[in-house]
């Protein structure tokens, strides 16, 4: 703590982590009885915008002034923000979203918990604080989150998902930003579940792209698990297991985005792969998602197909696939994580599946590596010598990259890392 502050209280996900025996990332103070001069006056820095957040001189954690928060518009910035020195640490924690998080701890370690919160972490229940849960659509998302960090062990209590369903039914959650939804969601997709936050949320209309794909038939011979959103579902799950980044996982979510399109336009889902890249694009533009996560959404829409046929195509096919398509010479990261996302999409589709073997991933990063190691210098050297020029000159070192793929090809499945 620090000398001249008297209430000072850890606050928020530090205590909540602390009691469940988790390090937390972030130490967040509430100051009680203090103005944003007396803070000043002690050396803290003030950082906070639209509330009194301060910076501690030495340490840099945040302390904030107690405050109270009034509903005065639409959205989740709507707020008049109360920092007077008579807000009590109740009145700070009585705004919080959920009781889990409306826990204190004082500099001796006492446990301050005016809304039961430490029965609910022990009965793993994420349970609104009060009825003011609804005067800020982002909550909806942060329990989505919760249970995606958490798993399908906790549980919503009743009465709060009544009030996510009044959000919806408000039209409150339309006035969420674009920027704030891609934010909770990018965290949602670093945690242990994140398929619990897109079936949380399945039908509050905010990822339209994911709530279509219910109903929408697969073959069974493929896909024994069932529609289209139950395959996502556990081809995102699947991506979280093996522990892939965030990109593979976004990948993972995607991939089959045109398949609803195709069944709705077509009647059937022949071309969901191409069709997916422009629903991936639509669907990144209206949230404002970052373009490497545009990039690799896309590139497995459209090639996820072609990788679980790698053992069908010609040389010249999968040089198309790794050098032209994925560019994967220059992305090599991005190209992992392509694999990644169709090794889950193969065993994303059931029990049966889980645990099978996926040897494409396996052979098309040896003809990655044999690409790799290919001496480009001495191939472009060589076609000076015979006389080629311009973009001669890039045809003969594409026919050497093939005859690469060709000769790798054929040593893999000579020593029968082909499985059927």
């Amino acid at each position: 703590m620090t000398s001249g502050l008297n209430k000072v209280y850890l606050v928020g996900g530090a205590v909540r982590d602390a009691l469940l025996g988790q390090a937390s990332k972030d130490q967040d103070y509430v100051v009680v009885g203090q103005t944003s001069e007396s803070m000043l006056a002690l050396g803290f820095q003030s950082v906070g915008r639209d509330f009194p957040v301060f910076l501690h001189p030495d340490t840099k954690e945040e302390y904030a002034l107690a405050r109270t928060e009034r509903k005065n518009g639409r959205g989740y910035t709507g707020f008049s923000v109360n920092a007077a020195v008579s807000v009590t640490l109740e009145d700070d924690l009585a705004r919080r979203d959920l009781t889990i998080n409306a826990m204190a701890m004082d500099n001796e370690g006492n446990i301050i918990d005016p809304f039961n919160g430490r029965n609910d972490l022990v009965d793993k229940v994420l349970r609104h604080t009060s009825e003011a849960f609804i005067e800020d659509p982002v909550r909806v998302l942060r329990i989505a989150r919760f249970l995606a960090r958490y798993g399908d062990t906790w549980t919503i209590a009743p009465q709060t998902y009544l009030l996510m369903e009044q959000l919806r039914d408000s039209g409150e959650l339309s006035h969420l930003v674009p920027e704030r939804v891609w934010f909770e969601t990018e965290k949602a997709l670093g945690e242990s579940y994140p398929h619990l936050f897109f079936e949380t949320l399945s039908d509050f209309g905010i990822f339209p792209e994911i709530e279509v794909m219910k109903g929408i038939p697969q073959p069974v011979k493929h896909h024994p698990e069932g529609d289209v959103y139950t395959h996502t579902m556990l081809v995102l799950k699947r991506s979280a297991e093996l522990n892939f980044d965030i990109e593979a996982r976004f990948a993972a979510l995607t991939h089959d985005f045109g398949k609803a399109y195709c069944y709705k336009q077509y009647g059937h889902l022949r071309g969901h792969e191409q069709a997916g890249v422009a629903v991936i694009d639509a669907f990144c533009a209206r949230l404002k998602i970052p373009n490497r996560f545009k990039s690799i959404g896309k590139l497995t829409s459209d090639n996820h197909t072609r990788c679980h046929k790698l053992f069908e195509l010609t040389a010249k096919k999968v040089h198309k696939l790794i050098v032209e398509n994925m560019d994967a010479l220059t992305h090599p990261e991005r190209f992992e994580h392509f694999l990644q996302a169709c090794l889950c999409d193969a065993q994303g589709r059931g029990e049966r599946f889980v645990n099978r073997a996926y040897p494409q991933l396996l052979a098309a990063q040896r003809l990655f590596t044999a690409l790799k190691t290919l001496d480009r210098k001495a191939i472009v050297q060589k076609a000076l010598l015979q006389g080629r020029q311009g973009s001669d000159i890039g045809q003969f070192v594409r026919e050497a990259e093939i005859h690469c793929l060709r000769t790798c090809f054929d040593n893999l499945k000579k020593n029968k890392e082909r499985t059927p």
